[in-house]
């Protein structure tokens, strides 16, 4: 069964060509020209990816993107006409996995949700010590058989970018990362935005796991630390 991607964008020329190259690629491809609109059809059917515009009539991209990051970990790519790093850093904040500007080639969006369709659906290799590939430090818990996150007992509903940095630290206990590493690791090396981004997910972590222990290492970035207080 293809993936299903739901795309909101009010401009039509824009809304056909991305349509026809995802469609070209074997995706199932549903779009609107408005959040309201998008919002009411999918209540029966979550999309696997959503693509949203940020400038939209009545309500913008970057609520649309909020109300489904209350519900969903679904994949987000926000596409845009503005170019200012904070609006980027807001649409990485409110939960986006990535921000595409306008104009834009339709064959880098194809890369880029093909990308993230594997980023979001891989199977880290198993190492010999990692018993039915779960890793735990501590209340932490890494199940990469299923990509699924425990803290403290209760299950925690992460995004993709947030596994991916969880699973990176987690096999790497006590290893300082700098955010470009981190970048590169959960991004990708074509990605040129901020290295806010990190932040960003380490900030939206500790929001829902009070207390995890990712420690800032000052002037260069994270680490997973053993010690039972991280320094935050």
């Amino acid at each position: 069964m293809s993936n299903y991607i739901f795309i909101v964008e009010d401009d039509p020329n824009i809304r056909d060509i991305v349509s026809a190259y995802l469609k070209k690629d074997g995706y199932h491809v549903s779009m609107v020209d408005n959040a309201e609109k998008a919002w009411e059809l999918t209540r029966g059917k979550q999309p696997d990816m959503w693509i949203l515009d940020i400038m939209l009539p009545g309500m913008d991209g970057y609520e649309l993107c909020k109300k489904i990051r209350q519900e969903s970990n679904v994949p987000i790519i926000i596409i845009s006409a503005k170019d200012e790093e904070v609006d980027k850093i807001l649409g990485l904040e409110l939960g986006s996995d990535d921000y595409l500007t306008k104009p834009f080639s339709p064959r880098e969006l194809v890369a880029r949700v093909k990308r993230l369709f594997k980023r979001t659906t891989i199977h880290y290799e198993q190492k010999p010590h990692e018993s039915g590939q779960q890793l735990q430090m501590g209340a932490l818990i890494v199940r990469h058989n299923d990509r699924r996150v425990f803290w403290a007992d209760h299950e925690i509903e992460v995004t993709a970018k947030e596994y991916e940095l969880l699973s990176n630290l987690i096999q790497n206990q006590n290893r300082a990362f700098s955010r470009e590493e981190l970048l590169t690791l959960i991004w990708g090396d074509d990605y040129f935005g901020s290295d806010r981004a990190v932040d960003d997910l380490v900030k939206r972590l500790r929001k829902k796991m009070d207390g995890v222990p990712i420690e800032t290492v000052w002037g260069y970035g994270y680490r997973l630390s053993h010690e039972e207080e991280a320094n935050t």
